[in-house]
């Protein structure tokens, strides 16, 4: 009988000092988020642990990832930010939703964890994550990608800059090969 999934060592994985999911929190903290919407997903489990650890930022579980888009959307209505994590394969229950965005006008930001992509197991993973980047550019909302650790705080860092300031939608993704592929161990 095969053992849960984990990830596989690769460019996430911790080295000294920060990585990159403390550099995601200084970034949005800087960046003045408040409202963290997120469905649980291993990818983002350390940056949702650090989420739920700061007071000053409110780290919501969501049942479906469309959820969070009009939570979104309340919480800049309300005067505050938020940025909304979810897995790749999520992407697809959001599209209706997105449209949202395009009529109300509203700035958003998603941080997307990768699978179907660098060394995936589950072939169940491949369509929709060989599909995301086209999913939300269908939408009208910019996609940035970061493939490298070293690369994550600068484009989350821009991505929030373009949505809270420049009131563009944008979807960071977080590449397969950044958070480590899963595998399953006998």
């Amino acid at each position: 009988m095969n053992a849960p999934a984990k990830h596989a060592d690769g460019d996430g994985g911790q080295a000294e000092g920060p990585g990159w999911p403390e550099e995601i929190h200084a970034v949005l903290k800087e960046a003045k988020v408040a409202q963290a919407p997120y469905v649980p997903d291993g990818g983002h489990a350390r940056l949702i642990e650090l989420l739920h650890a700061d007071p000053e930022i409110r780290a919501i579980s969501l049942t479906t990832e469309e959820e969070g888009i009009p939570l979104a959307a309340g919480a800049w209505l309300g005067g505050e930010r938020s940025v909304m994590l979810m897995q790749s394969s999520g992407v697809g229950n959001c599209i209706n939703m997105l449209s949202l965005l395009k009529s109300g006008r509203f700035p958003f930001l998603t941080l997307v964890t990768m699978r179907g992509e660098w060394g995936e197991f589950n072939p169940w993973q491949v369509p929709m994550g060989s599909k995301v980047q086209q999913s939300f550019e269908m939408m009208d909302v910019t996609v940035m990608r970061a493939d490298q650790a070293g690369d994550v705080a600068e484009t989350v860092r821009a991505a929030a800059r373009m949505a809270f300031e420049g009131g563009t939608p944008v979807a960071v993704l977080l590449s397969q090969r950044l958070i480590g592929a899963k595998v399953f161990v006998k």
